[in-house]
């Protein structure tokens, strides 16, 4: 959450969302979330391990072939280095199992994201005025599909 909340273009979620994250879900519906550990500050001096840090998740609901990326955070250190290519990738990978769907919305003026999707074949299929709220901002959909 922390990370989360450090992030201006991240949707923002009450901790009550995160938590729903690790219960059990109805038959057919499942959550996942990848993490990517940023575990370079993970040794001190004293070579004493401490837990490294989240760089990057990523949340996806999966209803039978159907996924929706319902959020992606990548810590601004972190940015830039393809983290968020792989996490995407990694979802994308877990869709094609099965030759599911993956659909999402993004704000419409995170270009980076945009950009992102983009180069990894998802396609913009439409936007909705004024979806997101604080600030409020069209939101922009992209769909993939795998057969």
């Amino acid at each position: 959450m922390e990370l989360e909340r450090r992030s201006l273009g991240a949707a923002h979620w009450p901790r009550q969302r995160y938590e729903v994250l690790f219960q059990s879900n109805p038959k057919g519906s499942q959550r996942f979330v990848w993490v990517a550990e940023d575990d370079s500050e993970a040794q001190t001096e004293t070579r004493v391990k401490v837990s490294p840090k989240i760089g990057a998740f990523l949340v996806a609901h999966r209803i039978n072939v159907e996924w929706e990326l319902e959020n992606i955070v990548v810590a601004e250190a972190s940015r830039r280095r393809g983290i968020g290519t792989r996490l995407v990738g990694a979802l994308i990978a877990a869709s094609r199992t099965n030759g599911g769907k993956i659909f999402l919305e993004v704000r419409e003026s995170n270009q980076a994201a945009r950009y992102l999707y983009e180069k990894l074949g998802f396609k913009e299929t439409g936007r909705r005025k004024a979806y997101y709220s604080d600030p409020p901002e069209n939101a922009i959909f992209y769909y993939q599909g795998f057969s």
